[in-house]
């Protein structure tokens, strides 16, 4: 069988965990915390980057820090993780979903305008497969009216839009870690990156309970107490152990991803010129770091007789999001602005192939073969 996804694991984890079990400190901020956020602040040239149990909670994090509040509205795609809304929601915000692009699955950048209200606080774009939205346009309605942009860049670790990494845009941004990411800290975590510098104590705060602790430790205050609002957003000094070993193979890591992702691109392209599939769009100016590879099949039809056939061949290729608009939740704590041209045809069209770090040709070669077999055979 071939997985969809392997974790990554490059060799040095196992001593860097073994040394954080062996440390004083093994609930969070020690060595290996600090030394992956210092790695993150000097790779990415973001204020602060702020380690997290996981994307999830970095995305609570940044509600908590733009100040959501009942009655405050949201703008995202519907094509994304239940994370995306639900960090918002929690706060009591209405969702408003805007649909997407046909070329990245990205939100359409020229519907966002439109569906902008007095209730209005932030938007957040979505990175999709680590293709980066339009962010020029996004920041430019966001600077016009007053809104926080908090990028989702949970898939876009080492991509980078107009020379500028992922996550570094916006107000703030989330990464993910977790097990099917480009780069894990051990199944699960996350990162809130802060690019504006009126957030960063305030995340500190938040981060730690809702106490001044971490400037406690830093000596400039004399004692810690509660200041704010807050939770448990540490992750473990295991969990950054393990983040740490692959921090310093991030490019061998990802030119391994990206030699699989140019395999698939062109050994795909007769599907591609016979017009039984579309495949994945990378827009100029953006460099993409091979988070996922995916094709588009004619329909949901067709997409569930491939899929049944790569099953039996023992691929494991999957698809992805049922748009959050239609979902029970999505019903109920949030609204579709405009009309759904894109998001539910396309995120219905959508298959995801098997990419990891250390695939083989001969795997490689066994998955283009079951799916050009597969489309061929749904095609007839």
């Amino acid at each position: 069988m071939i997985p969809f996804n392997k974790p990554p694991y490059t060799g040095n984890e196992d001593q860097y965990v073994i040394a954080a079990m062996r440390s004083a400190k093994m609930s969070g901020d020690g060595e290996f915390t600090l030394r992956c956020q210092q790695w993150f602040e000097k790779e990415l040239n973001c204020k602060k980057a702020l380690l997290t149990p996981s994307c999830t909670q970095a995305l609570e994090m940044a509600a908590l820090l733009v100040d959501i509040k009942p009655g405050d509205e949201v703008i995202m795609p519907s094509y994304t993780f239940v994370s995306t809304a639900n960090a918002f929601v929690l706060r009591g915000a209405k969702i408003v979903f805007v649909d997407i692009r046909k070329d990245t699955m990205n939100i359409d950048e020229t519907l966002i305008e439109a569906a902008i209200t007095e209730k209005t606080k932030a938007i957040v774009p979505v990175h999709y497969a680590g293709i980066a939205c339009e962010m020029d346009t996004i920041m430019s309605i966001a600077n016009r009216h007053g809104l926080f942009v908090i990028e989702d860049a949970a898939q876009g670790m080492m991509s980078t839009y107009k020379g500028k990494a992922l996550g570094t845009i916006g107000h703030m941004a989330a990464y993910s870690f977790h097990e099917t990411k480009n780069y894990t800290s051990g199944g699960e975590g996350g990162l809130l990156l802060i690019n504006d510098e009126q957030f960063i104590v305030r995340a500190e705060i938040i981060r730690e309970k809702g106490t001044n602790r971490s400037l406690f430790f830093r000596g400039m205050i004399d004692k810690y107490t509660w200041v704010d609002v807050g939770s448990s957003y540490l992750p473990g000094e295991l969990q950054a152990a393990y983040l740490f070993g692959q921090l310093e193979k991030v490019d061998q890591i990802n030119k391994a991803r990206c030699d699989v992702w140019n395999y698939y691109y062109q050994a795909l392209q007769e599907l591609f010129k016979a017009g039984r599939i579309d495949l994945p769009t990378i827009p100029e100016g953006c460099i993409g770091n091979a988070h996922m590879f995916y094709i588009k099949v004619k329909d949901i039809e067709v997409r569930s007789h491939v899929l049944g056939i790569l099953k039996e061949l023992a691929i494991g290729a999957v698809f992805h999001y049922i748009p959050l608009h239609s979902a029970p939740a999505g019903l109920r704590l949030g609204r579709f602005h405009g009309a759904d041209v894109h998001t539910t045809v396309e995120s219905e069209r959508l298959i995801r192939l098997p990419i990891w770090y250390g695939m083989s040709k001969a795997e490689m070669e066994q998955v283009v073969s079951a799916v050009v077999g597969a489309v061929n055979a749904s095609c007839h």
